[in-house]
């Protein structure tokens, strides 16, 4: 069984198609939103991945905020959101 942060990026790749890329590619800590940082998802690619969060955990997200944010700063805070929540 695979972990949970494998997990999310499984999901992630599959529900944004990112073609190129690999589970091994994204390193848990690095931000998944910016410019020339990490993956450098947009806001589209937000709702996105927040809808197949949803779907596959059962988890969903309030009002964007600071908060929510967070949650989305990298794959290991997503996992901690997450484990959090289930």
């Amino acid at each position: 069984m695979e972990d949970l942060n494998t997990r999310i990026k499984n999901i992630l790749i599959n529900a944004l198609e990112l073609e190129d890329i690999t589970p091994a590619d994204i390193d848990d800590d690095a931000p998944l939103f910016g410019e020339g940082e990490g993956l450098g998802l947009d806001s589209i690619d937000a709702l996105e991945l927040g809808l197949a969060i949803k779907e596959n955990f059962g988890v969903t997200f309030t009002a964007v905020n600071e908060e929510t944010r967070k949650h989305f700063a990298s794959i290991n805070a997503l996992a901690a959101f997450i484990s959090a929540n289930k």
